[in-house]
């Protein structure tokens, strides 16, 4: 068997697409190379500015040598006939080099996040006679603060017979929660003292009041707030957002608060009476596509939906009412209402506080176990005080 090489007179590293045929055509000028399996012959010369191209010599080098050839196989010599064309040789990379802007600023990104692993309000605890309270920074979210915040007023504008809780869950950093856990007890108290002490005006106002001040300083972000009034024989819950309240009615959990998700029809409907959207964004529903709750504080890109009108419900405290339990998302999303009951109950029903601060803690513990890596806040107050009775 024979087979015909046609050797076009192109650079060795030539795109040239001319076909390999194995029948030397009678039109081209171009001298060919016959190689045979049987008896191989001496390869042709290349002539002079035709070196060979590089399916020739692969060609070439892939024939076996027969016994009676010569000690130099044919491929050989036609590659020692072939003359030196140009080589192309790989030139090395050169070296990356770091300037010293890149490394400063390296150093500065590893000094902020040591300053965010250092803060000391990544872990908070805080107790009182009627409460405890514990808030911890979520597992794996370096280079993000702690964007959770809460508030115990057991004295609410100086007045011992009103007490304030509240969680509040920032989103977008913590301005929004850190200014509505400053500035809503006291909102709420002149509300108080000016309305003649009706409270679930006073609570509505204080949320507004609180949300319009937090607007003027044309900062970023936003947060959910739960929130409980106490006075002697009756207890208030505000929500907006998902943050959530929780009651023990004698073992038996009672959700006191709705989450403000975009997921809700009603909260769908209104938003898109309003000239709004929501949208199925990788399984979670979210307005205008961003923010999955569809109430709260701040938020001002999306003000016009995001409202901070809460959900307010009054309830009569009686023997049966135990203990209250309010806690940021970050608790909700791994434990139901009536597994975190079952879990603190135990630690509650004592009136202890280091049993309440150990309920809340374990509470926390159990969501972070379940792979919660968000900012979790519990606070548990213990509703005997405030009885009717």
């Amino acid at each position: 068997m024979s087979c015909t090489v046609a050797i076009p007179s192109s650079p060795v590293f030539s795109p040239s697409r001319r076909p390999l045929s194995c029948k030397a055509a009678s039109a081209s000028p171009e001298p060919a190379v016959t190689v045979s399996a049987a008896s191989p012959a001496p390869a042709a010369a290349a002539p002079a500015g035709s070196p060979l191209r590089p399916f020739a010599l692969r060609a070439l080098l892939r024939e076996e040598p027969s016994p009676s050839s010569s000690p130099q196989p044919a491929s050989t010599a036609a590659v020692a006939s072939a003359p030196a064309g140009p080589v192309l040789k790989r030139r090395r990379p050169a070296p990356l080099v770091v300037p010293a802007a890149g490394a400063a600023a390296a150093a500065a990104a590893a000094a902020a996040v040591a300053a965010v692993e250092a803060d000391p309000r990544n872990e908070v605890e805080e107790e009182g006679e009627e409460f405890a309270a514990y808030c911890r920074r979520g597992k794996g979210r370096r280079r993000v603060e702690m964007e959770d915040r809460h508030v115990a007023k057991v004295a609410l504008g100086g007045d011992p017979q009103v007490a304030l809780f509240g969680v509040f869950d920032g989103h977008g950093g913590k301005n929004a929660a850190e200014f509505a856990a400053e500035n809503m007890p006291k909102f709420m108290a002149e509300e108080l003292k000016v309305n003649g002490g009706e409270v679930e005006g006073a609570v509505k106002r204080g949320y507004l009041k609180t949300d319009e001040e937090f607007l003027k300083r044309d900062e970023s972000g936003g947060a959910c707030c739960v929130t409980a009034v106490l006075r002697k024989g009756g207890l208030v819950v505000s929500n907006a957002g998902d943050c959530r309240a929780v009651l023990s009615r004698a073992g038996k959990a009672e959700a006191l608060t709705s989450d403000h998700r975009a997921s809700r029809e009603d909260e769908k409907e209104r938003i898109e009476n309003l000239g709004g959207f929501v949208v199925n964004y990788r399984g979670t529903w979210r307005v205008q596509g961003s923010l999955a709750v569809s109430r709260g504080i701040g938020d001002a890109h999306l003000k016009q939906w995001i409202v901070a009108d809460p959900d307010t419900r009054t309830i009569l405290v009686d023997q049966q009412c135990e203990f209250l339990i309010l806690a940021s998302d970050g608790l909700w999303d791994k434990i139901d209402n009536q597994e975190a009951v079952d879990l603190a109950r135990p630690l509650c029903t004592n009136n202890d506080k280091a049993s309440r601060m150990a309920a809340c803690r374990m509470l926390t513990e159990t969501s972070i176990s379940r792979g919660s890596t968000d900012d979790i806040s519990v606070v548990i107050i213990q509703l005997q005080k405030f009885t009717s009775s």
